[in-house]
């Protein structure tokens, strides 16, 4: 008997998008007769060992990615905290180079993780992001994330290829150097008609502080909503906690199939503008109001953009008040995305080198 290729997924510790996009990747893995080995650090790792807890689970040095509570020294805090994150990179490097030559890892996908990858071994990079926006030094660090990009035998960008796109100038690119490969809108999530029970779904997720500071904000202003409200914190946790309060009902985190439910049934959607959100939101076909992470400039062009289209509107999170909510009306919503991703092809990758 045939033993199963070893495919090492080891997503970004930064909110949980990075982990949440690699679910429907090592899903396709085992379906196509791979055996993943899930690696992270922090509540990225947590959350892949809660939705697979029979896979290999291996923990990797942790960047140490936080955010200031005002979000405009972001950058600033940022290149305080480089040296760590780059401590990390060359950790998680050396890692690699280890798991390697002691374990039969046959292909690598990384998240956003710069030192997880081989000369050896097929190793794949995804990002949406070819172009970091960072104000006045955009340039800079995109030609920086695109020089590490290098490393890789591949880039898989989850958008697709021609307009209009998701992600924008953020995932497209007129010349790159390595094989770029539009993956298409990925999604853990798929529709289902269901009967709607909430009116609002409140969905939390990115660095502390942050979360909190968002969660408090907008739980105060939902004293004076009279819909009904799902609220999930977007805490990973050891145990699910539940809460209700009148209209309100409160949870720490949802797996992914209820998760999947309580979007399905829920009218409209507050949440970040983080593009892993956008990628779900759209795949659902979702109405949605957008709460940019301060200092974030890509969530802050992707919430513009979305907003200048005329899909969902946005307000900065010191702006956000209940009365907001009424200029959903006058947004069209996602358009529901059928896209059949062609993870054979993907995965071809593995196989050829």
């Amino acid at each position: 008997m045939e033993l199963k290729k070893r495919i090492l997924v080891a997503p970004l510790n930064w909110g949980l998008g990075h982990a949440t996009r690699c679910i429907p990747i090592i899903n396709a893995l085992m379906k196509y007769h791979y055996e993943p080995v899930i690696a992270s650090d922090g509540l990225a790792l947590e959350l892949l060992k809660k939705e697979f807890p029979t896979l290999t689970a291996i923990t990797l040095p942790s960047y140490h990615i936080s955010y200031p509570k005002n979000g405009k020294y972001f950058k600033l805090h940022l290149m305080k905290t480089a040296p760590k994150i780059l401590n990390a990179i060359r950790a998680e490097k050396s890692q690699i180079q280890s798991l390697i030559k002691h374990n039969k890892i046959d292909g690598i996908i990384s998240d956003n993780r710069f030192g997880v990858y081989h000369k050896n071994v097929p190793s794949v990079f995804i990002t949406h992001q070819l172009n970091v926006l960072s104000g006045s030094t955009t340039w800079m660090s995109s030609k920086i994330h695109q020089q590490m990009i290098h490393n890789f035998d591949e880039c898989w960008v989850p958008d697709v290829t021609n307009t209009p796109s998701l992600s924008g100038k953020l995932g497209h690119l007129k010349q790159f150097n390595i094989p770029i490969k539009y993956m298409g809108i990925i999604s853990r999530f798929n529709p289902i008609a269901l009967e709607k029970k909430y009116d609002l779904l409140v969905l939390l997720s990115g660095p502390e502080p942050q979360r909190t500071l968002l969660e408090q904000h907008i739980l105060e202003q939902l004293k004076t909503y009279n819909g009904t409200i799902l609220f999930v914190k977007g805490k990973i946790e050891a145990q699910q906690t539940k809460t209700i309060k009148g209209n309100l009902t409160i949870v720490n985190y949802m797996k992914s199939d209820a998760l999947e439910i309580a979007l399905n049934v829920s009218s409209t959607v507050i949440s970040r503008s983080g593009y892993t959100t956008i990628l779900d939101l759209a795949k659902l076909g979702k109405k949605a109001f957008f709460i940019p992470t301060p200092g974030q400039f890509e969530q802050e062009y992707l919430a513009e953009r979305l907003d200048k289209r005329g899909i969902a509107p946005y307000c900065h999170q010191e702006e956000f008040t209940i009365d907001q909510l009424h200029r959903i009306k006058t947004y069209t919503g996602f358009d529901t995305v059928s896209c059949q991703i062609d993870f054979k092809a993907l995965f071809y990758l593995f196989e050829c080198k």
